[in-house]
């Protein structure tokens, strides 16, 4: 028998109603854990008014606010499944996953009503609801207003999806992780035990919550221990370190990918800033220069680093903070309530120091893919969960990701695929060939550079590449930088050697992109 889920907002409505849960800086809101769950429950009956049952999706489309929290309570309450939507992304690009999703309900930000009018008519939402800070009035509020706070509560258990997060995919299309209560509630356990997560912890939330690094790095788990986040809506480095340094706010927890926190570093302000009430700082998302870490080093805080997935929950494995400085650019081990390995190509487990692919299970891992039980069974040996990630074992046991097991490559934090990149520069009639790989960049870790061949008898400008693909695809996917080449080096089976496109752009002797 399952395990229950419990309801965080009514417990901590009980037992601290008057602590404040969130506070959104950017205009200067604060909600309680009463209101926070009072509104939870005035949205879970609304919910509940327009039809929706157990299972059916509820997306919300909207920049760090205290919405989002609302509304991933409501679904917990109604046992409806969270679908955050990642504002970077055009309307086609949503439009695959609001159709493959199909939610019932889509919530949005006015600053991205255009996007959410079109989505609408696009697939056929039922329900719509708009926020703005700035209007008391909008149909949310009205939404709220105009609905009990009772509702009728929904048995929900920890094998229950609780959440979708699409991650983009290795063919061009996102897949839809499926977050479990389960996941969550171990990720508490994994994650935010060894970050010291409690009822007194108030953390700095700038990483995008449709991004599992925002909302369970560590948001949620502070949200569940009863503690405070103070939600920016865009992140500048200066105002970041202002937030860090008053007294008055007391940040404790902080976490990001490694741009945010070089940014910072290479702010003005950073040397004078106050960082004496950190307690916790993570970086993950991204393998984070030495240099980086150093930085903050000397300035007292010790950057935890870790490494996990969407499909994680994200929490896999941990740098303790005792090991920081020897274990400079390791991802740790694995936590608590999780299993790892490491095996070659024929499955084999690999001894320490020998490179392979990461493997790992436990409850905190998903059970699949939304609508894709291919992706699903091809994601998953004998219960173990591929990554994609190539790693080793040092001689005590400390994990090291040393390249990509796979195509993928990060930028500031996003993953990128090259496939859907890819697909995207073959619309254009001129191209032949295409290829995207990811390259070293001081700003974001890596960026994208497409290597193309063009047609016989064609030509084509790189500015013309770069231009198709801002209108067709995120900023953080679109390519850098265009190199024409006569042909792609490709393997007697036709596979592109992208192997040798980074030796030819990036330098043989240049280090594994990681």
């Amino acid at each position: 028998m399952s395990v229950k889920y419990y309801d965080w907002t009514a417990y901590h409505a009980n037992m601290r109603g008057n602590a404040v849960a969130i506070v959104d800086l950017d205009t200067k809101n604060e909600l309680t854990y009463a209101k926070l769950d009072e509104r939870a429950g005035r949205q879970a009956a609304w919910l509940q008014a327009k039809g929706l049952q157990k299972g059916e999706r509820v997306a919300i489309l909207a920049p760090n606010c205290p919405e989002v929290f609302e509304t991933q309570f409501a679904c917990g309450k109604t046992g409806t499944i969270c679908l955050p939507l990642n504002w970077r992304l055009t309307v086609p690009e949503l439009e695959y996953i609001v159709n493959d999703s199909s939610p019932s309900v889509l919530i949005y930000d006015r600053k991205f009503s255009e996007q959410a009018q079109e989505l609408i008519a696009l697939c056929n939402v039922p329900h719509a609801l708009e926020i703005d800070p700035e209007d008391a009035n909008t149909s949310y509020e009205q939404a709220l207003a105009g609905s009990p706070s009772e509702y009728e509560a929904v048995t929900c258990t920890h094998d229950d999806v609780a959440m979708i997060m699409y991650t983009s995919g290795t063919t061009g299309h996102p897949k839809g992780a499926m977050i479990t209560f389960g996941m969550n509630f171990y990720n508490m356990v994994n994650l935010a035990i060894p970050a010291g997560v409690n009822s007194k912890s108030v953390q700095l939330v700038a990483l995008p919550l449709f991004h599992t690094g925002g909302m369970n790095c560590y948001a949620n788990p502070i949200l569940h221990a009863g503690g405070r986040i103070l939600l920016m809506r865009n992140f500048e480095p200066g105002r970041a370190l202002a937030v860090i340094g008053d007294p008055d706010l007391g940040v404790t927890h902080f976490f990001g990918v490694p741009a945010p926190y070089q940014f910072m570093m290479q702010h003005p302000d950073f040397a004078t800033t106050d960082l004496s009430r950190i307690e916790t700082a993570g970086v993950g998302g991204a393998p984070c220069a030495e240099a980086i870490l150093q930085g903050w080093i000397d300035r007292g805080v010790g950057l935890i680093q870790g490494w996990g997935m969407t499909e994680t929950s994200p929490g896999g494995t941990a740098l303790d903070a005792a090991d920081v400085l020897r274990k400079i650019g390791s991802a740790g081990k694995p936590l608590l309530h999780t299993e790892i390995k490491i095996v070659g190509d024929e499955g084999e487990t690999l001894g320490r120091g020998e490179v392979g692919e990461l493997l790992i299970r436990g409850p905190n891992i998903t059970p699949g893919y939304w609508n894709r039980p291919d992706a699903t069974a091809d994601a998953f040996v004998d219960g173990w969960l591929k990554t994609g990630d190539a790693a080793r074992l040092d001689d005590e046991g400390f994990i090291y990701i040393v390249d990509r097991w796979k195509d993928m490559y990060i930028s500031g934090g996003e993953n990128v695929y090259p496939a859907e990149i890819e697909n995207v520069i073959y619309q254009l009639p001129e191209v032949a060939e295409a290829a995207i790989i990811g390259v070293p960049d001081e700003r974001w870790g890596e960026t994208g550079k497409a290597v193309v061949v063009v047609k016989p008898g064609a030509s084509l400008e790189a500015d013309a590449v770069v231009g198709h693909c801002l209108g067709k695809l995120a900023k953080f996917k679109v390519p850098s930088s265009v190199e024409f080449i006569d042909a792609l080096p490709r393997n007697a089976t036709g596979k592109v050697l992208k192997r040798s496109l980074r030796d030819r752009f990036v330098g043989a002797d240049a280090p594994a992109i990681s």
